[in-house]
């Protein structure tokens, strides 16, 4: 759910250059990752119920502010959850002789609502399916990446003389540091299927201290391979989604064909491969705002699997809509979206150190009450930064921060409206 491999890290070397990449990968995971992951270990030891981040807001500062976090992750997710088909069909492009045939005009929206549908069809078998094949498919897109690595610590070693210094022509940071920000993002997202995973007291936090350090070693190894290589960092800043997919072209010029070949294959997997558990964590929400009478009813229907079938039709479905969007636009209004739904998470982890000190927290955000306070800090800033970054994008014709707004008085309006309709059947029943 965090990370697929590095696909997505091209644009981070693009605007940037190997240097700035590496320094960005290395520290961010500091002031972002390890902050959430240790948040999330913790409510999600102490709350491991359906719907996740959604219960722990609701359950802290109540049912309005609790909708508000619901309200806000599933409309990030309409364009965080395009980000993975757009993925796709980009790598599909690189396919030789036949990629760019088969992935122009309408072709290429196809492929995008496939891999929607297929994703769909998947979860409707269960979340242990969707665990068990994200696993497999994790480990086939990495086995390209391992030969690269391999090789191009080989060519650096022999007669390399390495990139790593060199300035791309034009750099645009704030677009890195965003992009990188959204590689680094998710971890609350394996918290909404909390009564569908063993034992969550004691796995949660394992899996969140673990998978930080994973995912940091699987993005900064292959970027310090190709750069010490000699690969021009400018190589993957060209093409007009910037330069997503380009590690092809890198593992074509380092190895050869076969594992540029093997890439693209991986870049395809990885955009299924990540689509398909986030469908699993997102669709559980609907339920438990059902569950509360804040959707309506039939939401609540599961399939013999336990799966909320009708949660994961409507969500694939509005997902849909997002698909035309550029790839850096959709991660520009994702972050703003999803980092007012992960600061009110940080505020519920320390309202209910305050409300609820009694409650049972088999792990814990080390140093007390300060270091509750202190976990939020760089996340807050980042997430400022990111609003600060996304000023200039456009969406449905307004600026990124004015419509971040209006989704959020949308909200607002739209816990209103459902509150009223939920007392006037509760008055008539």
């Amino acid at each position: 759910m965090v990370a697929g491999g590095p696909y997505g890290l091209e644009d981070i070397i693009g605007n940037a250059g190997y240097g700035r990449a590496l320094l960005l990968l290395a520290i961010i995971p500091l002031v972002w990752s390890l902050p959430t992951s240790l948040m999330v270990g913790e409510l999600a030891s102490a709350i491991p119920d359906e719907g996740g981040y959604y219960v722990w807001v609701r359950r802290a500062m109540g049912r309005f502010w609790g909708f508000q976090e619901a309200w806000l992750s599933l409309a990030a997710s309409v364009f965080d959850m395009a980000l993975y088909p757009v993925t796709f069909v980009l790598y599909l492009s690189h396919l030789p002789y036949i990629g760019p045939a088969l992935t122009s005009g309408y072709r290429g929206t196809a492929w995008a609502l496939a891999v929607v549908v297929g994703c769909a069809l998947w979860n409707l078998r269960g979340a242990k399916a969707v665990g068990q094949s994200s696993v497999v498919l994790f480990c086939i897109l990495l086995a390209p990446f391992i030969v690269l690595i391999i090789v191009a610590f080989w060519k650096w070693h022999g007669h390399g003389s390495g990139a790593l210094m060199q300035p791309v022509t034009s750099r645009d940071m704030a677009t890195a540091i965003s992009v990188c920000l959204w590689n680094y993002m998710g971890w609350d997202n394996a918290s909404t299927v909390a009564q569908e995973v063993d034992d969550p007291q004691r796995n949660y936090p394992r899996a969140m201290i673990g998978s930080a350090a994973l995912v940091a070693f699987t993005y900064i190894l292959p970027v310090l391979a190709v750069g010490l290589a000699g690969l021009a960092a400018g190589q993957f800043s060209s093409g007009a989604n910037g330069g997503t997919g380009t590690w092809a072209v890198a593992a074509g010029t380092i190895v050869g064909p076969v594992i540029a070949l093997g890439v693209v294959l991986g870049g395809m997997i990885n955009g299924v491969g990540m689509f398909n558990p986030l469908m699993m964590s997102y669709t559980r929400l609907p339920i438990a705002m059902a569950e509360d009478g804040l959707l309506p009813k039939i939401f609540l229907r599961v399939n013999k699997r336990a799966v909320p079938w009708v949660s994961v039709l409507f969500c694939a479905t509005i997902w849909a809509l997002a698909l035309g969007l550029s790839f850096e636009r959709l991660i520009s209004i994702d972050l703003v979206l999803y980092g007012g739904s992960l600061l009110l998470e940080f505020v519920a982890l320390i309202v209910l150190r305050l409300r609820e000190p009694e409650l049972a927290r088999p792990f814990r955000v080390p140093g007390g009450m300060a270091g509750a306070i202190a976990v939020g800090v760089g996340p807050a800033l980042l997430i400022a930064y990111a609003i600060y970054a996304a000023r200039a994008e456009q969406v449905a014709g307004m600026n990124a921060l004015l419509f971040a707004a209006s989704v959020g008085v949308a909200g607002a309006l739209v816990y209103a409206i459902a509150n009223f309709f939920q007392r006037r059947t509760a008055a008539t029943s």
